[in-house]
């Protein structure tokens, strides 16, 4: 049975809930004009190399598109439960949060982690159904259309797939689909600008995926599938790596999410298909890698180290970076093939100097100081004016090692969702999963980044059932803590639609 190989367990827990008042102010987004790209080096892109590895013609790269079922969620639903009708879940609707017309449910992660596939389509389903209609899975899940220029007002919330992961023997996989159990509880989209999902991996790790002891996510191996941490055993020969990707989107797009995963661009931290990478050799390799993670429905990417093409004090990545006239080439390029207008570039640590935007990113991270509510507003007035790219502040990043207390993280937070006059003048803002459902104080998301054992590092994560209490703070603080970042949330839908 499908159910016993994904595992569940179902409890009713009720939550307190605690208020909070935070400032804010409202207005429209605006609509601005395109980016111009036309600084890439002619000279280099009239050679149209032939991208070989070695002196083998097959290992020739070329971008295919997404050619798996146009209906995965379907799909997985299907496959899950031998059956197409959907129910109303009932533990959602006694665990609902409703805020008008938006809502999701509030639970403790380890409680949504041990919910079976069924139940979590289920969940999604009851959540998103119109009034008086019977829950269904759409035909047909487009993106959330908040504008082209979304991204330069988006909170990106990234979650590392390591964290939730199945630990089983000496395997580390199902990182998708115990993700797609965690979204019905994170607070959806206003209507004036969107909450974006960030993965921490999409493709594989060099060494170990998919296994307890495999390396960093700060490296990719490119054109080598989807990295095994993410897919689940138990759909093996069931259903497509692909579609287990292209069903986490469309469910996270159903809930309101735009979606987004991490590239690196040091080039010693990328391989292709197991070989050395270089930027003049496999440079459309690159692109094509980025393209397909488009077509397999995700809206943005989140590039490490982008800071350092053009400022390479404290550069801790390894090898070579694309220079400024590359890297507008490589984004140009990634807009074109994938025919989308609408993607959003975030760069690592990259600052409001211009150069930015003439690459064509559309947010950076950390430029700001959240902890100062007025520091964040005389940064969006300072960027108003620039209605392609802003860069903004950070709740907390990938090098968080934990030692933000509740209060902190909840003033961060605040400062992100209100520290501007208009909407229109909203700077995008950066934070981990831990800010909204913290983590075991035994555990941090830097060393999670670097190592998967670190989530092994005693016998009891090994049994996955256990692994999640593990992973996640179950103190009654850290409760009222996930309440109180809820009640933000709500009063910025309340605040912006």
């Amino acid at each position: 049975m499908i159910h016993a190989i994904f595992g569940a367990c179902q409890t009713n827990q009720g939550f307190s809930q605690k208020s909070l008042k935070y400032k804010s102010k409202t207005s429209s987004i605006d609509k601005v004009a395109g980016n111009n790209f036309a600084k890439f080096d002619q000279g280099k892109t009239l050679l149209n190399k032939l991208y070989f590895f070695g002196t083998n013609p097959a290992g020739k790269i070329s971008f295919k598109g997404y050619y798996g079922d146009q209906q995965p969620l379907k799909k997985l639903f299907w496959i899950s439960t031998n059956r197409n009708d959907v129910y109303e879940d009932n533990w959602t609707k006694e665990h609902i949060y409703q805020v008008g017309t938006k809502k999701w449910v509030n639970a403790h992660p380890a409680e949504l982690l041990r919910r079976t596939p069924e139940q979590t389509i289920q969940s999604l389903c009851t959540i998103t159904k119109p009034d008086n209609q019977y829950p269904g899975i759409p035909p047909y899940i487009p993106s959330p259309n908040f504008g082209d220029k979304w991204g330069r007002h988006a909170n990106y919330i990234e979650i590392n797939p390591r964290v939730v992961a199945k630990y089983e023997g000496n395997r580390a996989t199902d990182g998708l689909l115990n993700t797609m159990k965690l979204l019905p509880a994170l607070p959806t989209s206003p209507n004036s600008f969107a909450n974006c999902i960030v993965l921490s991996q999409l493709y594989p790790a060099f060494y170990g995926d998919g296994y307890k002891d495999a390396s960093s996510l700060y490296c990719a191996n490119l054109h080598n599938g989807i990295s095994q941490t993410l897919t689940a055993d138990g759909l093996y020969g069931k259903m497509g790596a692909d579609e287990q990707v292209k069903a986490f989107n469309d469910m996270a797009h159903l809930l309101g999410f735009k979606t987004a995963f991490r590239m690196p661009l040091s080039a010693d931290q990328l391989r292709v298909k197991d070989r050395p990478f270089n930027w003049y050799d496999h440079e459309k390799a690159f692109i094509d890698a980025c393209c397909w993670g488009i077509e397999l429905g995700f809206d943005a990417i989140f590039f490490d180290s982008a800071k350092h093409i053009i400022d390479r004090n404290g550069y801790c990545g390894v090898g070579a970076l694309p220079n400024k006239a590359q890297m507008a080439y490589i984004l140009y390029e990634i807009r074109q093939k994938t025919g989308r207008n609408d993607i959003a570039f975030m760069g690592e640590k990259c600052n409001d100097n211009y150069e930015f935007k003439e690459m064509g990113f559309t947010a950076g991270t950390d430029w700001g100081k959240a902890d100062n509510f007025g520091s964040v507003w005389w940064e969006s007035q300072k960027q108003r004016c620039s209605r392609e790219y802003a860069a903004g502040p950070e709740v907390s990043n990938d090098n968080d090692y934990g030692e933000a207390n509740f209060e902190t993280r909840l003033n961060r937070i605040n400062s992100c969702l209100f520290g501007f006059d208009y909407v229109s003048n909203k700077l995008p803002s950066y934070m981990q999963l831990h800010d909204i459902f913290p983590l075991s104080p035994y555990t941090n998301t830097h060393e999670l980044m670097m190592h998967t054992k670190e989530m092994c590092g005693s016998n009891a994560w090994t049994e996955c059932e256990r692994h999640y209490d593990g992973a996640f703070n179950t103190s009654q603080a850290a409760t009222d803590y996930r309440n109180n970042v809820y009640h933000i949330f709500e009063n910025a839908i309340r605040t912006y639609g």
